[in-house]
């Protein structure tokens, strides 16, 4: 009887990571990852929102839910660093609660390394630690426009700095203790300024090895409590050569970090106006991918069944690299409650909310064939 018992706990802890990757103890349908991502609500958005995860997501099967949360989060370790109005840890108890509730897993996300501004205006890693800037020559402009003479989408900090990860691995272990979450979305998309001339610690290396080294070292440092990293996918895609362009694409030679990138990361690939399938292009460097589309429900129906298909005829070597799908919101939680509950209709065809309901419509279709 021992012999057996302590089989039956070796089968279990042989299960278990497969189930942090999906969120759930099972997988009731053709996909082990059934994302949902959106900015983290406001305090005054927070009982709406958990209504919406109770009655729209989990009947949906959603089973990982990545909340954008930056600094809406009333921080102990950092309170400099805090919005002025921001979630506390009793509001976060409540996220927790329900998610649990419905086997949902939580991946709370900082952006690092990119989109440390916004149009005119630092984020509140470089308004307060102005000094982490990779690019303290490019000034804010009063009126923002695109394109400008100085390349300025959104400011970097300088990941060779000495003091910038004290302050923001602070900030991600806080943040990942408060939501009791074993992974932790780092974002480091669209990051245009890496490498630069002008720095005294960047200029001159090769920029693919200075992202790659700031994934190592993110997820280095979740791994010591035994979180995983995700992060957006376009700067590992040659933007040029794909002819993806340079946003969803990188143009400034970071994508060759995509084989020098640890291989237990996982990548949200993003593609929003065409279902461009480079899921594969992950799969096959050994990298897990979930495929990430946000308002046109045309493109997200296809790629649903494409993620469905990359899993069924592949390799067994390539198959679980292909995780699933992930809804993206980019309006704030309170902007896509109005349009969701009807007080603020969208309009056309291509929105986030018939997004939504288009791709889990998709999901609930395939399973349902299975």
């Amino acid at each position: 009887m021992k012999n057996i018992i302590i089989l039956f706990l070796f089968a279990i802890s042989c299960i278990a990571p497969a189930q942090i990757i999906s969120g759930s103890s099972a997988e009731p349908d053709v996909l082990p990852v059934r994302g949902f991502c959106i900015s983290a609500p406001r305090p005054a958005e927070l009982d709406e929102f958990i209504k919406f995860i109770d009655e729209e997501l989990a009947p949906r099967s959603v089973n990982v839910l990545i909340l954008r949360v930056d600094y809406n989060f009333k921080y102990e370790s950092h309170s400099e660093l805090r919005d002025s109005v921001a979630l506390s840890k009793k509001d976060v108890k409540k996220l927790v609660a329900v998610c649990k509730k419905h086997n949902i897993s939580i991946i709370p996300q900082v952006n690092l390394l990119g989109h440390q501004s916004w149009a005119g205006k630092p984020g509140n890693l470089l308004r307060v630690y102005p000094e982490f800037d990779e690019t303290p020559l490019v000034k804010m402009p009063e009126k923002y426009e695109w394109p400008n003479a100085d390349g300025l989408y959104c400011k970097s900090y300088c990941p060779l700095n000495p003091d910038v990860h004290k302050v923001v691995f602070d900030i991600v272990d806080e943040i990942c203790d408060a939501f009791e979450s074993d992974a932790f979305h780092a974002g480091m998309d669209e990051v245009f300024y890496i490498g630069e001339k002008q720095c005294p610690r960047c200029s001159g290396k090769d920029k693919a090895e200075l992202f790659a080294g700031e994934v190592r070292i993110i997820r280095d440092h979740l791994s010591l409590k035994g979180r995983k990293l995700w992060i957006w996918g376009d700067r590992l895609i040659d933007g040029k050569t794909t002819g993806i362009g340079e946003w969803e694409g990188s143009y400034n030679n970071t994508y060759r970090a995509i084989d020098m990138v640890p291989k237990d990361i996982v990548i949200c690939d993003w593609h929003y106006e065409r279902p461009d399938q480079t899921p594969v292009i992950f799969a096959m460097k050994g990298l897990n991918v979930i495929t990430c589309p946000w308002r046109v429900p045309a493109n997200a129906v296809l790629q649903t069944q494409d993620m469905v298909k990359f899993r069924k005829y592949a390799t067994s070597e390539t198959k679980d690299h292909y995780m699933g799908m992930m809804q993206t919101v980019w309006s704030g939680a309170g902007q896509f409650l109005d349009n969701y509950y009807g007080r603020k209709p969208e309009n056309g065809e291509n929105t986030p909310v018939k997004c939504f309901k288009a791709l889990f419509g998709e999901i609930q279709k395939l399973s349902a064939e299975k």
